[in-house]
């Protein structure tokens, strides 16, 4: 029942929005969803259940955009700042999606609040990594529907994983390495921001007004800086071209 799924997903986030999870009854949910409590018990077995389907999917939908991200970025054509920019626009959306989403925010740095879901199990790093060339970091297999839920490492070798697959196809074969390099060290400093978020507050240049800048501009600032800093270490031989 894909549709009655999605209800209910839907309802239990938005319960949680309103009140502590240990306060979220499924009855309530399954009211709200505009179905049984029996449907909603057949279809996720206890609250639990429906508390890891609904981190799953949080954190499903928020590698996803990641992905939106990267390939909506500019093209790369021959530069670093192209691949830099894609990448800064994925570091973007984190930051956007972690402060609007809670639990995608605990998933990526591991704190949860007593309003939230028990914690998953620590399992992350010891997720089966998959084969990777010399140089690309190791990529971790995706976890199935009834494994262990992902942690910030988990998430953070994903959002790598898929700047490296969505910018690989335009820099030469013998510089995938650095360009592994620079998606994980932007990664990790992504996460990094998640973690200790900007704070406004820094002091005017002497007789010069600040421009007003709310503190998601001055935080997508940031991460944007860090992230084209990763990439401006890659060595000037160590950038997108023609394939030789």
């Amino acid at each position: 029942m894909p549709a009655a799924r999605e209800s209910l997903l839907d309802a239990a986030y938005t319960a949680l929005t309103e009140r502590a999870w240990t306060a979220v009854r499924m009855v309530d949910v399954a009211a709200a969803a505009g179905v049984s409590r029996q449907t909603l018990y057949n279809e996720f077995g206890s609250k639990e259940g429906l508390a890891r389907a609904l981190v799953r999917r949080e954190t499903d939908n928020y590698l996803a955009g990641v992905a939106r991200a990267l390939s909506q970025g500019p093209p790369a054509a021959g530069t670093r700042g192209d691949a830099a920019g894609r990448v800064a626009a994925a570091a973007a959306w984190t930051l956007r999606t972690a402060r609007a989403n809670p639990l995608v925010r605990a998933v990526l740095t591991g704190c949860w609040s007593d309003r939230l879901p028990a914690p998953p199990p620590a399992a992350a790093d010891t997720a089966p990594l998959r084969a990777a060339r010399p140089g690309i970091p190791a990529q971790r297999a995706a976890p199935s529907g009834d494994g262990p839920l992902p942690g910030p490492a988990e998430l953070v070798g994903r959002f790598c994983d898929q700047a490296v697959a969505a910018l690989e196809p335009d820099w030469p074969e013998e510089q995938l390495p650095a360009l592994g390099a620079a998606c994980e060290t932007a990664a990790r400093l992504t996460l990094a921001c998640v973690v200790a978020p900007v704070t406004p507050g820094t002091a005017p240049s002497p007789g010069r007004l600040p421009a007003p800048r709310s503190r998601r501009g001055l935080e997508t600032e940031a991460v944007s800086r860090l992230v084209r800093g990763a990439f401006a270490r890659v060595p000037a031989d160590a950038q997108p071209g023609e394939r030789r």
